[in-house]
């Protein structure tokens, strides 16, 4: 049984930092790729960030510069640290695992359960 739990969401002011986690079972972590996304109130889910088995990294323009994704794979858990946030960033975070090299929407088939992110102004 494949389980995603993330971990590490809360409430920060405006230019603060938080670390995600995302802890994987059930699967051989290593040959996923693996990624976050994120739901605002009202919105639609949106890529946040990726990283491929190959530790390819890849960023939505909104937060290049300013979140950074690993991965340790002795661990098998994936993190998102959050610099610099923004009261935009306010959301609840999901991780997302796939058979493919990137994680999309479209073909992420693993989810977790979120995790809230709360950035005050």
């Amino acid at each position: 049984q494949v389980q995603l739990v993330e971990s590490g969401g809360g409430m920060v002011q405006t230019g603060g930092s938080l670390r995600l986690s995302c802890v994987v079972s059930g699967y051989t972590f290593s040959s996923y790729g693996m990624g976050w996304f994120r739901q605002a109130p009202g919105k639609e889910r949106e890529f946040v960030a990726a990283i491929s088995w190959g530790m390819s990294t890849y960023y939505a323009d909104n937060v290049k510069g300013r979140f950074t994704i690993s991965r340790d794979n002795a661990k098998n858990t994936v993190y998102l640290q959050m610099n610099d946030l923004k009261p935009e960033d306010t959301a609840v975070y999901y991780c997302a695992a796939t058979t493919l090299p990137k994680v999309s929407l479209r073909n992420a088939g693993y989810w977790g359960q979120g995790t809230q992110v709360t950035v005050s102004s």
